[in-house]
């Protein structure tokens, strides 16, 4: 043998095997350009110039993880493909000679020319996408245009060592595969699962047990707080029950569709239905990931655009008018006095303002009665919420209402939370509860209580003072203070909103004021960096999914093609037409290809609620938005789930029509 004998052999093998080969290489090309991007965006010095470039920065680092981590699950499942496929070529070198180390030498400059093609390819890429991306960030958040170009080395060698060691890994993987098995192994890898599976009836039943758990958790999870922790739990259960149901249930929707002799004992059903049968069971875990794969795509990119297209929306609810100014009651007169006479002076226009007093506490309930304890009671964590209290003549003043109260009564308004007793208990006093309001004052950072709040309107300030008192008895440590809000709108440009609301600020501290002031115009900046950060992420990782899931489906079909194609060259030998074999290769991929998509479709229905409750947390309540985003959504990735169908159904025809 020639010295470059084994390179020169790997090369053959790469160009003889480029229907599977030219498929992985462009998708490792992707994804190190995608994790290069995403390094590069979380590096790159000229983000400091963009509005909440901190938020920015940290979320395009945890993208990065999120590429890496991915980057190393899928190509080491998507090469396993590559390996079936390839057993019975080195099963047959082994058996005209080539040794198992000969083997692996081949494998290692197989890997060795893919990884310096994907490499060079994929940076090059990411390089002269990097850019692109930059300024794409800049208009999704509305930044100036920066010009130069940045190439970071830091990014250039944390993609070269990630990926190399995912291809180690991969090499590790096939040559251990090649070393356990015998020549005859090898030749009949690619038939191996050949016997009837038995239909597992309990696994299918476990996993109707998980997937029915995990959507009960979503219909029934109500508090936006519990939420969070209950979608990991959910999603943890709907993912184990996917895997069951596809590995058990698809078998036996297989077998009924067998027994049901009207359908098939027919050409197109027959050969279709029996091949799936005995394939199903290695195919199973291939029908869950495209399943997985399509829900994480169509999860992600619906609820990241509806953040990001009612971003104003979102805006308007925590922060309900462009300026609002926090006092202690003692001082609240001098300091409302200093900012309008500030607005004289400096001729700004104000369009409407509004003032009132409010106390407010957290509280642990239940049932009609309200407590308020001294240490953190982890156990009542479910029951803590939130009183607002408010006078029946502010609320009146800002409502314009006329409404009255008699001693001892109340209104109570339940945001986010439920309320139907016809009295309150608190502090040892029992109110009779008058009206459930529908609407009440509270202001934008109550709006924010993500737990939820009550808001109480009572008869007088005496009456209010005396809760704070009773409340500051119980918990000295934390004595809630009546305080002051004085809010105000103005018809001024952006520019003099944020230039009056720094001179203020100047001026309060000046005076020595304890205050607290909130701008509308000024916290826009934090959501826009968070809200663009994370659509941005979401489409981005959304585009790395659903090139996952293209991948896996052209790969089973080419392996099923090639498991099929001398199945379908004896049939076509007794009789078969071509017709025939095209009509049932369609019946064949129809009956199982479309399940993943119908059963992403049931998950993301499912995890409506639960996804509504997590976006509640971000003051995200237009419903009809994020149903409209889902629809699209959905529509827009069904309409690619199809074109997919057709290219994979073409070639799988290909394969198994092709005469040897």
């Amino acid at each position: 043998m020639t010295k470059f004998f084994y390179a020169r052999l790997a090369i053959s093998n790469i160009k003889k095997n480029h229907r599977t080969y030219v498929p992985f290489i462009l998708t490792c090309i992707l994804t190190i350009a995608m994790y290069y991007i995403m390094k590069s965006l979380s590096l790159n010095p000229d983000i400091e110039n963009m509005v909440g470039s901190e938020m920015i920065a940290y979320i395009m680092m945890l993208g990065s993880w999120v590429v890496a981590l991915f980057s190393v699950i899928f190509l080491f499942y998507t090469n396993s493909f590559l390996v079936k496929k390839r057993k019975k070529e080195f099963g047959v070198f082994n058996i005209l000679g080539m040794e198992k180390r000969h083997l692996s030498r081949v494998l290692a400059w197989e890997t060795v020319y893919v990884m310096l093609i994907s490499l060079a390819a994929g940076l090059g890429f990411g390089i002269a996408l990097d850019k692109a991306m930059f300024l794409l960030i800049g208009k999704v958040l509305g930044a100036d245009v920066i010009l130069g170009f940045f190439i970071s080395v830091e990014a250039l060698a944390s993609t070269c060592i990630l990926f190399a060691v995912i291809f180690v890994i991969m090499l590790g993987n096939a040559v251990c595969q090649i070393q356990v098995s015998n020549p005859v192994e090898l030749l009949r890898a690619g038939n191996t699962g050949e016997k009837e599976p038995k239909t597992k009836w309990l696994l299918a039943f476990a996993g109707a047990v998980c997937l029915g758990a995990g959507y009960y958790l979503s219909a029934t999870t109500k508090d936006p707080v519990s939420s969070i922790f209950v979608f990991f739990i959910a999603v943890v259960l709907v993912i184990i029950g996917t895997y069951m149901l596809f590995t058990a249930g698809s078998i036996a929707f297989l077998k009924l569709l067998r027994k049901n002799k009207r359908y098939y004992y027919k050409t197109k059903h027959f050969t279709s239905i029996a091949g799936m049968i005995y394939r199903m069971k290695q195919n199973a875990v291939g029908l869950a990931n495209i399943c997985i794969l399509s829900t994480m795509v169509l999860v992600m990119v619906s609820s990241t655009t509806c953040l990001m297209v009612g971003m104003e929306d979102i805006i308007k609810a925590r922060y309900p008018h462009d300026f609002s100014v926090y006092f202690q009651q003692e001082e609240s007169e001098g300091a409302i006095d200093v900012i309008q006479s500030f607005q004289k002076e400096r001729k700004f226009p104000v369009s409407y303002e509004q003032q009132y007093q409010f106390l407010e506490f957290a509280a642990f309930g239940e049932g009609d009665s309200f407590s308020v304890v001294n240490d953190s009671n982890l156990a009542a964590v479910q029951t803590i919420t939130t009183l607002v209290f408010v006078t029946l003549s502010d609320f009146n003043a800002v409502t314009g209402n006329h409404k009255t109260l008699e001693e001892g009564e109340i209104f109570v308004y339940p945001c986010r939370e439920t309320y139907d007793a016809s009295v309150l208990q608190l502090f040892g006093k029992e109110y009779q509860v008058a009206e459930i309001l529908d609407t009440f004052i509270g202001n934008g950072s109550q709006a924010a209580n993500m737990s939820g709040y009550y808001g109480i309107v009572v008869p007088d300030l005496d009456e209010m003072k005396r809760i704070g008192q009773e409340q500051s008895k119980v918990n000295s440590e934390w004595p809630a203070k009546i305080r002051m809000l004085y809010e105000f709108d103005s018809d001024a440009s952006p520019d003099q909103k944020n230039a009056f609301y720094d001179e203020l600020m100047g001026i309060y501290e000046q005076h020595g004021f304890s205050i607290y002031m909130e701008s509308r115009e000024q916290s826009k900046i934090s959501f826009i960096s968070l809200y663009g950060g994370l659509f941005f992420i979401g489409v981005f990782l959304g585009i790395l999914f659903l090139m996952a899931t293209v991948l896996i489906i052209y790969y089973k079909q080419i392996s099923e093609g090639y498991d099929d194609k001398e199945r379908f060259t004896i049939m076509q030998n007794v009789g078969m037409s071509h017709a025939e074999v095209r009509s049932s290769i369609h019946s064949q991929v129809l009956t199982v290809f479309f399940l993943p998509l119908l059963m992403a479709g049931i998950h993301l229905l499912a995890a409506f609620p639960l996804i509504s409750e997590l976006l509640a947390l971000m003051n995200f309540v237009n419903t009809r938005l994020y149903i409209l985003c889902t629809m699209s959504s959905f529509f827009v990735f069904a309409v690619l789930y199809v074109l997919i169908y057709l290219i994979t159904a073409r070639t799988y025809y290909r394969i198994v029509s092709t005469k040897q």
